[in-house]
């Protein structure tokens, strides 16, 4: 086979036991429909030395949740849940193209949007959406880097703790720590030393879905707890760019955000039926043929691609 038709996965171990094994629905879906276009799928380790590597070698490739390499690779991730999914040409998702669209609320169908919704609030979280209140607190989701600016940022995390206690001078603050990311002792001297001077703001090991499901709003760099809290009905403000940013209100949003009550179901509907892949949609594989396309894919005729035209569900 002509190798500028190799198209390489990259891949942690797990993630390729899963394709290996026919239990990746998605990237059975993205298989298929490069096969069907010609194009031998190629699972890859995704270790320093292959990614490296991946820029010498021809054909495509796509990485998992990484930066791609060169210009013939792509970037796939999950759209915040199964079985919504992304196909991008870069990673940074305050780039991608949803985040540069308009949301149109009033060309949105509001019954067929409040039925997907409520279907998506039980999935996630059962009936806790129907039971969320607000108990008078501030739900403040940290990341990882506390003490660095980046360019994508109004701010470093810290100072963001700094700006919500001014912004906010009632509600105590409750903040969490990310469970993945390792903290320096410089950041928690930080911390500690925030929590300190100010009691109002805390930090807890709540559950997110018990903070979104009492809070009265989420602040965050661009967490995605703040996108989840839109099941919960709860507002968001963001010191980051992101993808879902089209109803969070930004850093100058505290005298707004009590008030702020956006379309979340209409929202969730587009950002997740219009903007990213539904997996488990019957064309699926057409979508999948489609994002391919737009970041420049070579494939054949669009009559080869299967599944019917998209209908709102």
């Amino acid at each position: 086979m002509d190798p500028s038709r190799d198209f390489r996965l990259y891949l942690s171990r797990r993630l390729r036991a899963e394709v290996a094994a026919g239990d990746h629905a998605f990237l059975g879906q993205v298989t298929r429909v490069l096969e069907r276009h010609g194009y031998r799928v190629l699972p890859s380790a995704n270790d320093r030395a292959a990614k490296a590597a991946a820029p010498d070698l021809p054909g495509w490739a796509m990485f998992h949740m990484e930066h791609p390499t060169h210009d013939r690779a792509l970037v796939f991730r999950k759209a915040y849940h199964g079985p919504f999914w992304a196909i991008e040409r870069q990673a940074q998702r305050w780039r991608w193209p949803v985040a540069q669209a308009r949301f149109p609320l009033h060309r949105i169908d509001p019954e067929t949007a409040a039925r997907f919704y409520a279907r998506w609030q039980r999935r996630l979280f059962g009936q806790a959406p129907q039971a969320a209140r607000r108990d008078g607190f501030v739900y403040i989701p940290l990341q990882g880097r506390l003490l660095e600016h980046r360019n994508f940022q109004d701010c470093a995390p810290i100072e963001m703790l700094e700006r919500v206690l001014e912004g906010e001078p009632k509600r105590p603050l409750l903040a969490t720590l990310h469970p993945k990311e390792r903290y320096s002792e410089a950041e928690r001297a930080a911390l500690d030393s925030l929590t300190q001077r100010f009691p109002r703001l805390q930090l807890t090991t709540r559950p997110m879905a018990d903070l979104l499901a009492h809070c009265d709003y989420v602040v965050t760099e661009n967490s995605s707890a703040a996108f989840f809290g839109f099941f919960f009905g709860k507002p968001a403000i963001t010191f980051a760019r992101i993808d879902f940013h089209h109803i969070c209100l930004g850093a100058d949003g505290f005298d707004r955000i009590a008030d702020h009550a956006p379309a979340f179901d209409r929202y969730i509907w587009w950002f997740w039926q219009r903007q990213s892949i539904n997996a488990g949609r019957p064309d699926a594989e057409r979508q999948i043929a489609d994002r391919l396309r737009r970041c420049g894919v070579p494939l054949d005729d669009p009559a080869t691609d299967t599944g019917p035209d998209p209908t709102p569900q």
